[in-house]
């Protein structure tokens, strides 16, 4: 219960910043930082529960993005009306190459390199075919209504983004207590001590990458939202995926307040070097890069990890 009254709490301290803070600026870091969190927590739910590393989740984001694009746009679909559409392609997708890759076997850096190959495979296709404007990309009609997902206020995005967010914190919540959610960490820690016991391995594992995939999703549709622009290197290009990872190894795979310690922390790094250096080309994957090898190196477990109980009784022990 202190977990979900924390979630709570955080949802009401966020929803209540529009009515202290006018500055666009400041709700357009804290819309970042929860549209980080989401990503985050999507990548979380498959490789910080589950164990299974992905460099390819730019996939499922992309799949959103563009199916959402697509449906409002190409079909003239109302943009509520799409998000479970595109929700549901997320995971259908995660199915896919779930049902692919873990039906053969394939974990570690081959399901890895697997996520990554078909993040290409998207991409390609979607710069190819006219229904998703292939290489010129997709513009979403301007309509400022929250009837059409669009608002004319940084507020209504921020509580739509919030929304999401929490549904993110929530199904985490429920994987951290909940009978599938353990037989997910036993997945992760032993795949054949926990097919010993009994445990589906494949379906477990085709459950989060469908949760996850959703998820990530959903964090497209969002983009496309917020930004009314899409294309194939935005969708399927490697900063989304590398989004969705720094997060959570920063601030700590497999815990509930992970994804968003290390979000806030990513986004008000951004921020700084944008501030120093403008908009310079290349700058911000450089500086991530070298916050992701320093993480590994000294903070495997990340922020959260390196102040647990568990790390301070093995420090002692050596001691």
């Amino acid at each position: 219960m202190r977990e979900l009254l924390s979630i709570a709490a955080f949802g009401v301290a966020v929803a209540l910043m529009p009515l202290f803070v006018s500055s666009g600026f400041v709700l357009n870091l804290v819309i970042m930082i929860l549209y980080a969190t989401l990503l985050g927590q999507a990548w979380n739910i498959l490789a910080g529960f589950g164990g299974q590393f992905s460099f390819g989740h730019a996939v499922f984001f992309g799949t959103g993005a563009y199916a959402a694009a697509v449906l409002q746009v190409q079909l003239g679909w109302n943009a509520w009306a799409a998000l479970p559409a595109a929700v549901a392609a997320g995971a259908l997708v995660g199915a896919f190459i779930g049902g692919l890759s873990f039906r053969y076997g394939l974990r570690g850096s081959y399901f890895a390199l697997v996520t990554l190959a078909f993040a290409e495979v998207f991409r390609i296709l979607a710069n190819t075919f006219q229904f998703t404007g292939a290489g010129v990309g997709m513009m979403i009609p301007l309509g400022n209504s929250a009837a059409n997902f669009q608002f004319a206020s940084s507020a209504g995005f921020l509580y739509a983004i919030l929304g999401f967010t929490l549904a993110g914190f929530a199904i985490t919540w429920w994987l951290k207590h909940s009978r599938f959610g353990a037989w997910l960490q036993a997945v992760r820690d032993n795949e054949e001590s926990a097919a010993a016991l009994g445990v589906n391995v494949f379906r477990v594992k085709l459950g989060a990458i469908m949760i996850s995939g959703a998820l990530m999703s959903a964090g497209g549709v969002f983009y496309t939202q917020y930004f009314r622009y899409i294309d194939s290197h935005i969708a399927y290009g490697p900063s989304v995926s590398i989004d969705a990872l720094l997060a959570p190894i920063v601030g700590g795979m497999g815990t509930l307040a992970g994804p968003l310690l290390g979000a806030a922390l990513l986004q008000g790094l951004g921020e700084v070097t944008r501030n120093l250096m403008g908009d310079a080309p290349g700058v911000s994957l450089v500086i991530y890069g070298a916050v992701l090898v320093a993480m590994v190196t000294f903070l495997p477990r990340g922020i959260i990890g390196a102040f647990s109980p568990a790390r301070r009784r093995g420090k002692g022990e050596a001691a």
